[in-house]
Order: structure tokens, then C-alpha cells, then sequence
């Protein structure tokens, strides 16, 4: 089926419609929630009933290259630690395994190890969901300390279809980019933002439809839960370790409901809520994102930054600068990725990096925005692409109406003072997308599950693991929560305590007790 004009509106007027009265705050999960934990516990380890099986060696493994020096150039990484190896592979995936949709599509796969890693243990497969490339988040993990992890396994990132270096879709004009991106900022004319926005959504999802038919509706978690099958099936073994950060966590429980018996292992960490509309799920971010700028701004100050001793308020500045134009081209909506990217960024943010994006910052309040054109360039390119676009309005269920999202703007505005306004505009990117079905969560799933998380995630938001563990503890599983008491994202890629309990975990299978703290 290839779409019109007239037949996306009528889509999306239907939409509209039917979600019109659905469309506000979910503060009440529609899945079981488990209460977050409370105190700080020492890491201890409990048996588990019925162990299930390890994970297993590849049989037959894909051509795996050396890809270590250009990755790290690609993504502006420092040099590689000694003994670090990345490698890189493709393998084919069938586009629609139930067989509506022919033809095969090609998705990437990068290998993470030291040259003292052990190579008769199976490997943990990662995905990052739609948040950012899959293998990028694997070798920013690998740049920074991730020694017992990597020390004691590989790690198999599979970047979702269209993203990172799987088989790339290329579908909006830069016009459409860049009116999205920027939120409209720099276009012609009165209209409100939101509106162009939804404008530009309509305009993109027409684009991305045709350039899609017919394949258009396999871009979302269920059938990257496929392709992560069709790597295990790939390696001939019968048992795989998964772990899935933020949005990839859906995709993780999407392969346990699924293909739930090849489980081993399963990790979610940072997992994104379940059962909120979009909405919802906005507003976590938002509250994740502001809670990292404060422990930023703690930071920033204690080290005496430039920013001065109130960096918040000095950032705040600086976004409704941008608002203005005062800025050139760079949008408040570019500035707000910027900083969303280095919060919520993988690699490690020591007190340097702290440092040099404060200076960044304070020489763009200076008007010098030299400094921090290359952040705003790295981190747009990291996740504004029309493969992220196309992944994340496929699982962009229960989208939001331009009257909410007009609310919002004013709403969020006020009480989110950095990212609120932005956030409740970017609702609108995806409201033309026919929105798809939520994602089914297992429904009986009996093995252990160990779930990670921070207390200040810019990408996943607070509050999201509850309704996870809920739901995975109403289909039968058992899960052990380890939080992590600082900023960034994923969990695993700053603290060395919570990737050791991963080592762990996915060594015999045994969870800690379940609300364990990980200092920051």
C-alpha cells in the first residue's frame, strides 16, 4: 500500500479524533507497579530457583573485521585503551518474518573485547533501541572504564534497522530535517511551533511511507526483537544474553515475549516506562533530564566552572537566548539536544569533561559559538536521522494532539525551565505517524531479570523501572533492581559497581538484593 496526501490526513484526522480524550499525563500505568525501593542496601547475591541455562559460544560467528582506529574517529572518541578491540560485521535479516513483507535488509553488528578477554565465553548482545546507534553506545562504553565487563566478556551490539551502520533510510528532504530539528524557529512566518512541527510531520511521514512501501510497518520493536532471533540463529546456539538500554529495553522484552525460551540472560538497564502514552513518556524524560542538570550544575559549580556559582540559572539563560534567535542559526531546540546529548552520553563525564563543556557553554554566552559548534554537530548527528525518525514514530503509540501539545508548551515551559518547552514541541514529530499498537510485554516469562537504573537518566527519565519490574513480575519473572546514585546514561557505561553485578549475574544467573545501591 503506498500513501497519499489525502489518505495520511484522513489517517491522521482519525487519529486526532480518537485520541483526543486520551491524550493527557498518564500518571497511572495501565500494568502492574512495584513500589521503588527505598534505603541503600549492600550488593549480596540469592540463588534462583530453576537456574536457566547459560548463554552460549557461537557456532558459526559472523565475519567479524577490525574496526577500532575508524570507529573512534568517527565518533570523536579519545585513543582506544591498550588491549581494546572492536570489530565489525553485517548480517542479513529477512524484512517481515511472517512473511508479508519480501526481501532481506542488512543490519550491523560491532564486537567489543580486550585482547585478554576470554574467547570460550558467550557474548551479552546489546541494543540501545532507537535512543542512539546501538554499536556508538557499545564503543563509548568501551572507551571509558568498563574493564570488568569487557574484561570478562564480549559484547554484540546490533544497531535497529536504518540506524548506526545497518543498511541506511534516507526518506526527508533537509527542509523537513531541519524544520523538525529546529522546531521551526528559522522558518518563514507567524505559525506557532507546534503547528509547523505538525506540519513538517505530516509532510515527513508521506515522505518516509512512500520510501518505505512496503515495509513500512516493520520498523518497529517486535521486529528488532526479530532480527536480534536471527543473529542467534546465525550463531546456532539455543540460549543468548540480552541486555537492553532505555528504548532497547522494549525491544529486550519484546524478544522475551516472543522468543522467551532462547533467553538466558536478560539485563534491562535504564528501561523506558511501560504503559504510558506519549505523553507520559515525555514528561519522565523531561523530569530525568532536568534532575541530570542539577547534578551537573552541582558539579560544574563545586569545581568552580565557568559557568559561575549558579550554572543552572546560567544555562537557562542561554536556551531562552537561543529561543530569541540571539544565536544565529543555532535553535534553542539544537541547544537542548546538545545538552541532552552530553548528560545522557555514555562515555564517562569526569571532571574535565564537566569543565570543557562549561567553557563551551560560557564562550557561547560570550557569543563565541566556535566551542561549541562540534558538540551540537556531534550530538544532532547522533540521533537525528531519518532511521531514528522512522524507528521511534513506529513505537510511538498513543501519540499527543497539537491542543495538548500547545498546553504543554506553556505548561512544561514554566515548570521545566530548560527543557520542558522543547520537549512538549518535539511531541508533534511524530502525531501524522500512523500510530502503531503498544508493544506487547511477555506474558509469561519465569527466569530471573536484573534491572539497572540511575537516579538522574536524561534519556530513560525517572520513575520508569516500577511499571518494568511490575510487569515483568506479572508475567511470572523475578527481578532485583540496582540503582545507581548519579547522572548519565545507560547505568552500565558510568558505574563500576553495577557493571560488576552484571558480570556477575550473567556468570550463574544469581541476582543481588533486589534494591542494592551503587554510589556515584
Amino acid at each position: 500500500m503506498r500513501w497519499t496526501r489525502a489518505a495520511l490526513l484522513a489517517s491522521t484526522l482519525s487519529i486526532l479524533v480518537t485520541t483526543g480524550c486520551a491524550a493527557g499525563p498518564s500518571d497511572r500505568p495501565a500494568v502492574a507497579v512495584e513500589r521503588p525501593h527505598q534505603g541503600i542496601s549492600e550488593p549480596t547475591t540469592a540463588p534462583t530457583d530453576n537456574a536457566p541455562p547459560p548463554p552460549e559460544v557461537p557456532k558459526t560467528d559472523l565475519a567479524w573485521h577490525d574496526c577500532t582506529v575508524p570507529t573512534f574517529a568517527l565518533l570523536s572518541l579519545v585513543a582506544p585503551p591498550t588491549g581494546l578491540i572492536l570489530e565489525c560485521a553485517e548480517y542479513s535479516t529477512q524484512v517481515d518474518i511472517a512473511g508479508a513483507v519480501g526481501g532481506n535488509f542488512r543490519n550491523a553488528a560491532m564486537r567489543a573485547r580486550y585482547d585478554r578477554t576470554p574467547k570460550d565465553v558467550a557474548p551479552l548482545v546489546l541494543t540501545s533501541g532507537s535512543d542512539r546507534s546501538s554499536t556508538a553506545t557499545l564503543a563509548s562504553l568501551a572507551a571509558g572504564p568498563s574493564g570488568s565487563l569487557l574484561a570478562a566478556r564480549p559484547i554484540v551490539a546490533i544497531d535497529r534497522r536504518g540506524i548506526g551502520s545497518s543498511q541506511p533510510v534516507s526518506c526527508l528532504t533537509n527542509d523537513i530535517r531541519r524544520t523538525i530539528a529546529d522546531q521551526a524557529q528559522f522558518t518563514h512566518g507567524t505559525a506557532d511551533p507546534v503547528d509547523a512541527v505538525a506540519k513538517a510531520s505530516q509532510d515527513a511521514t508521506i515522505a518516509c511511507l512512500d520510501f518505505l512501501s512496503p515495509a513500512q510497518g516493520t520498523f518497529d520493536a517486535a521486529h528488532a526483537a526479530d532480527d536480534i532471533e536471527q543473529l542467534r540463529k546465525q550463531w546456532q546456539v539455543e540460549h543468548i544474553a540480552v541486555m537492553g538500554t532505555g528504548s532497547g529495553a522494549t525491544v529486550a522484552m519484546s524478544y522475551a515475549r516472543k522468543y522467551g525460551d532462547h533467553i538466558a540472560r536478560l539485563v534491562l538497564d535504564s528501561p523506558q516506562a511501560v504503559g504510558l502514552d506519549a505523553i507520559g513518556r515525555a514528561e519522565q524524560r523531561v523530569r530525568g533530564a532536568e534532575a541530570a542538570l542539577t547534578a551537573f550544575a552541582g558539579k560544574c559549580a563545586a569545581l568552580k566552572c565557568s559557568l559561575g556559582g549558579d550554572p543552572r540559572a546560567a544555562i537557562t539563560t542561554l536556551v531562552n537566548r537561543a529561543g530569541n534567535g540571539e544565536f544565529g542559526d543555532l535553535s534553542a531546540a539544537a541547544l537542548v539536544t546538545t545538552l541532552n546529548g552530553f548528560l545522557g552520553d555514555p562515555r564517562n563525564q569526569g571532571n574535565s569533561e564537566v569543565t570543557e563543556f562549561a567553557d563551551a557553554l560560557s564562550a557561547l554566552g560570550r557569543g563565541d559559538r566556535g566551542p561549541i559548534t562540534p558538540l551540537v554537530q556531534r550530538q544532532t548527528t547522533a540521533i537525528a536521522n531519518d532511521g531514528e525518525y522512522v524507528n521511534r514514530c513506529s513505537d510511538n503509540h498513543e501519540p499527543a494532539t497539537p491542543a495538548r501539545a500547545k498546553d504543554l508548551a506553556t505548561q512544561w515551559g514554566a515548570k521545566y525551565q530548560v527543557f520542558g518547552k522543547v520537549a512538549a514541541i518535539d511531541l508533534m514529530a511524530c502525531t501524522a505517524w500512523p500510530a502503531p499498537a503498544v508493544t506487547a510485554l511477555p506474558d509469561k516469562f519465569d527466569k530471573p531479570v536484573l534491572v539497572l537504573g540511575g537516579e538522574a537518566d536524561p534519556v530513560a527519565g525517572v520513575d520508569s523501572r516500577p511499571s518494568v519490574t511490575g510487569a515483568l513480575g506479572a508475567a511470572g519473572a523475578r527481578t532485583a533492581t540496582v540503582v545507581w546514585q548519579g547522572w548519565g546514561h545507560p547505568t552500565f557505561a558510568h558505574s563500576g559497581c553495577a557493571q560488576q553485578t552484571v558480570t556477575d549475574y550473567l556468570k550463574d544467573a544469581k541476582l543481588p538484593q533486589d534494591g542494592t545501591a551503587c554510589p556515584a
